[in-house]
């Protein structure tokens, strides 16, 4: 069984030994916990910077879930295992006289009315909370400097909801606090001094990700007919938990293409940046995990459809279909909001003689635009240290995902397979994977032979012929006029392209990818 914690509800979901789904249940914040007045399951204060989430509110809808299962007859004493993952990049406060509460449970009564008095904030800070940024800056400072602190944890400084629903952490829900040494596996004493005294304490002990922790509580037991023996394994976060959801194994990458576009990578060597973060990989302790989001993606998509094939995904496919494998040398990148990975804005598009120009022919627009997404992703990937091998497979998910032109372009600007797969509970999934790997770790069974009876993805393109092949050419160009541009951006690796004029031919993508890709 896994319960996940996410921003607007809580999910469950139950899996037999052949990792057939039998049971699926959540419970929606907003609709089914009125009292806390909340929208999307959060509250946006009046500075427009401060976003909470009231932590009652995650404890009662624990209750409800429970209570539903129980009024539909879910047999508890069947699970042999259970995990769960909370929305990542946010904080729950304990407060002291807390585990004696939770020691003296009654089974008589729900957890919402025994742990109100339990917490020292009421409403916790969530992910899109971002009203901490001069405590950003200075914890980077008390580490000397932004891309020493992401050396050491995996990222810069984030304003950071580390799962509540156990006191033991796991390594890849520390790895995105800012304060575990993600190489070392371990608090790291300078970012604890620099954050708050005795917090090593506060925090407890960070453990491998398929940890067993314990038993479940008696409360769960006599209350819902949990089986005493049932094991608990340490929680993680939604992100890393989706990573268990879709199965990635080493060299894969996967794509979420919704509102904003995100990227999992699994990473056996890491280089952290300034932008991404790097995790404790949540089914391989010894490896890590990347994730990177960029906000402008699938608006960004549907407006140039609208600007450029008349509200059409039909006209703009055929767009994609009837344009050369490296548009001709043209590139375009476009940020019509401001891009978190990296942080900058403007459209900006460059002919094949180098030169900025205002605007493209309408095909030319679109593929430039998709091109310059997926080159941008690859470009950021392989600077966290994600190197394509020969078994990578790309799992594509989200609304444009459907589109196989655009899965096309992927294919051929990755050099790899691209595969779809049904993921809308790909965080559940994961932990319920975890949760029977948890068991099975201690007969040295791998996550990978634990998941082998799940669906396969199926595959939706590979790359066009040619579009693997690398020039060996030295000729390189730098694409002028982009500024103001932060140095942060990608230290202008985008603006390095290979100038090369297309021949009869198709031109090749790598062709332009190749020196971008050796400069990084």
């Amino acid at each position: 069984k896994h319960l996940v914690c996410a921003k607007h509800c809580v999910k469950v979901i139950a899996v037999d030994e052949k990792l057939n789904v039998t049971y699926e249940e959540s419970v929606n914040f907003d609709k089914e916990l009125p009292e806390f007045g909340t929208q999307g399951g959060v509250h946006v204060h009046s500075d427009k910077l401060t976003v909470t989430s009231p932590v009652l509110m995650w404890v009662k809808a624990l209750d409800i879930i429970l209570e539903k299962m129980k009024s539909s007859g879910f047999n508890f004493s069947q699970v042999k295992a259970l995990s769960g993952a909370g929305q990542q990049h946010g904080s729950v406060y304990w407060k002291r006289g807390a585990c004696k509460t939770l020691k003296n449970l009654s089974p008589d009564l729900p957890l919402h009315q025994q742990l109100k008095f339990s917490f020292s904030l009421s409403d916790c800070p969530i992910w899109m909370d971002s009203s901490t940024t001069v405590e950003c800056r200075n914890l980077e400072k008390a580490v000397k400097g932004a891309q020493n602190l992401s050396d050491i944890t995996g990222s810069r400084a984030y304003e950071v909801v580390v799962c509540f629903l156990t006191t033991v952490h796991s390594l890849i829900k520390c790895s995105g606090m800012n304060l575990l040494n993600i190489r070392k596996k371990s608090w790291s004493q300078l970012c604890l001094d620099a954050c708050a005294p005795e917090l090593e304490e506060k925090l407890g002990p960070a453990v491998p990700s398929s940890s067993v922790l314990g038993p479940i509580s008696s409360y769960h037991v006599q209350r819902y007919g949990f089986n005493s023996e049932c094991k608990v394994i340490a929680f993680t976060g939604d992100n890393p938990a989706s990573l268990a959801g879709m199965r990635l194994e080493e060299g894969d990458i996967a794509v979420s293409l919704g509102t904003s576009d995100t990227l999992f990578l699994w990473i056996k060597e890491p280089t952290p940046a300034l932008e991404g973060h790097i995790f404790c990989n949540p089914v391989n302790s010894q490896e890590y995990m990347a994730l990177l989001c960029f906000k402008n993606g699938s608006l960004m998509r549907e407006k140039v459809r609208d600007e450029s094939a008349s509200g059409s995904w039909d006209e703009f496919s055929i767009a994609l279909r009837s344009t050369e494998i490296g548009n001709c040398g043209n590139l375009g990148f476009y940020f019509d909001v401001m891009e978190i990975t990296p942080e900058t804005t403007g459209r900006h598009r460059f002919n094949a003689d180098n030169q900025k120009v205002s605007n493209f022919p309408k095909e030319m627009e679109i593929r430039a635009l998709i091109e310059g997404q997926f080159m941008a992703k690859r470009i950021h990937a392989e600077k966290l240290g994600y190197r394509i091998v020969p078994r990578t497979k790309i799992l594509a998910t989200g609304g444009a995902s459907h589109n196989r032109d655009i899965l096309q372009v992927l294919s051929d600007v990755f050099n790899a397979p691209v595969y779809t797969i049904e993921t809308a509970n790909s965080a559940c999934l994961g932990c319920a994977y975890r949760a029977i790997h948890g068991v099975a770790i201690g007969e040295n069974i791998s996550f990978t032979d634990v998941v082998k009876l799940a669906p396969e993805p199926r595959l939706a393109a590979v790359p066009t012929a040619g579009a693997a092949q690398v020039s060996t050419s030295g000729g390189k160009g730098e694409r002028e006029g982009m500024e103001p541009f932060p140095d942060s951006f990608c230290n202008q690796s985008y603006l390095s392209i290979l100038c090369v004029k297309p021949s009869k031919s198709q031109a090749c993508i790598s062709e332009i990818m190749s020196p971008v890709l050796r400069r990084l």
